[in-house]
């Protein structure tokens, strides 16, 4: 029975060993990790592929400043994923089998070529796509797909003609550093909601008339730096006049007419616009040090906290269960651990019986009942590093 009971310990003990490896070691060695290893940062450390040992249900993965070449179907099991930045690696094709649930791709800085109809076609719940600094002539989009995708970055790009049906609950799309020079009449007119349109920084020299009139809710936009064709009077005029009369704030008035022209600037005191690409630096990095020199890994740990920083406007209180703040302000994820219980007591009998003068005490089962006992407070132990484990294993 001391065998059988010693053995089962001895089970319950590597069961116990192997589960909580599964829990401490999910987090990869070359990445960094926090919120519960949900936030995962491997920006920046000359991977060639994608890491082993991500945690199932990661919400954040920074692969930036990398030099991946493929990533093909090696995601789609991260059911969990909301952000993921793969901007400034060596992809040639937008990855195939992307997890559905993302909220924000950033692949800027790679070699893209294309966009096919098939790469978003199901990324029903995506808000946010950056695919700027990249080759990228060709994007194509399908009817009543991207239906929340909001913001659309395809700045810096070898685009000749603005990309036609775009998703239409777009807020913001930034085209500007392309060589554009037409705008196709009608291919906006399905964009009721769209804010903020930077085209400045092409090629244009004219536009059709009308073609901006059905931006109900445009804010901005922007024109400066394009070769206007100001000799063209009928056509430039036309657009002239749509300028000064629209709602909208835009910037870069045709033919150096005047720096800002619409009627948006002159109702909001103090709210002055001014030209800036959406475009953003990978997550990883910083403005001054966008390129492929990369970052050194003391700074790739930008990343996480500026993602938090946005994720907290989109999901309110995703966070606030996770961890406490230090006296540095940071935020310290709750960490299960197993303690071993030092309270346990034995109940000795309190009623007395007589001992026989003559009769020694059987000190081999005295010793081998507190052998059994000892046997039986390691396997509750045991039993309950692994409970514990177990649990801390369901709830990542």
């Amino acid at each position: 029975m001391l065998y059988r009971t010693s053995l089962a310990c001895l089970l319950l003990l590597l069961l116990s060993g192997v589960l909580g490896g599964l829990v401490l070691s999910i987090c990869p060695a070359v990445c960094s990790c926090s919120r519960g290893h949900r936030v995962v940062d491997c920006s920046s450390r000359h991977l060639s592929q994608l890491p082993p040992g991500l945690q199932h249900n990661i919400r954040f993965l920074n692969l930036s400043q990398n030099s991946l070449r493929g990533l093909e179907g090696q995601l789609s099991h991260y059911a969990h994923l909301r952000t993921l930045d793969l901007s400034y690696n060596l992809l040639g094709r937008f990855p195939s089998g992307l997890p559905r649930a993302l909220w924000d791709i950033r692949a800027a800085g790679n070699q893209l070529r294309a966009l096919d109809k098939n790469d978003t076609a199901y990324h029903w719940n995506l808000r946010v796509l950056d695919l700027s600094a990249n080759e990228l002539e060709r994007v194509v989009f399908i009817n009543n797909t991207l239906p929340s995708l909001h913001a659309l970055n395809l700045s810096h790009n070898r685009f000749w003609t603005v990309p036609t049906n775009m998703p239409h609950n777009l807020e913001m799309v930034d085209l500007s550093h392309n060589y554009l020079v037409q705008i196709l009449l009608g291919s906006l007119d399905r964009l009721p909601r769209l804010k903020r349109f930077y085209l400045h920084a092409n090629r244009f020299s004219w536009v059709p008339e009308g073609v901006f009139d059905r931006l109900e809710g445009l804010e901005l936009l922007t024109l400066g730096d394009n070769p206007w064709a100001c000799e063209e009077e009928e056509n430039i005029t036309r657009l002239l006049l749509w300028a000064e009369h629209t709602h909208a704030a835009v910037l870069g008035c045709p033919c150096y007419t005047r720096p800002t022209c619409g009627q948006a600037h002159l109702a909001t005191p103090g709210g002055e616009w001014h030209f800036a690409s959406y475009t953003e630096p990978p997550l990883g990095a910083d403005a001054r040090e966008l390129g492929r020199g990369g970052l050194p890994p003391a700074r790739a740990a930008v990343a996480t906290s500026g993602y938090l920083a946005k994720s907290a406007l989109l999901e309110p209180g995703m966070h606030g269960d996770r961890g406490v703040a230090n006296g540095s302000g940071d935020q310290t994820p709750f960490v299960f651990t197993s303690t071993r219980s030092h309270g346990l007591t034995t109940r000795t009998s309190t009623t007395g019986r007589p001992h026989s003068a003559t009769k020694k005490p059987n000190t081999g089962s005295t010793r081998s009942r507190g052998h059994g006992l000892h046997t039986q407070i390691v396997c509750s132990a045991v039993a309950l590093n692994l409970l514990v484990t177990v649990t801390a294993f369901k709830a990542s």
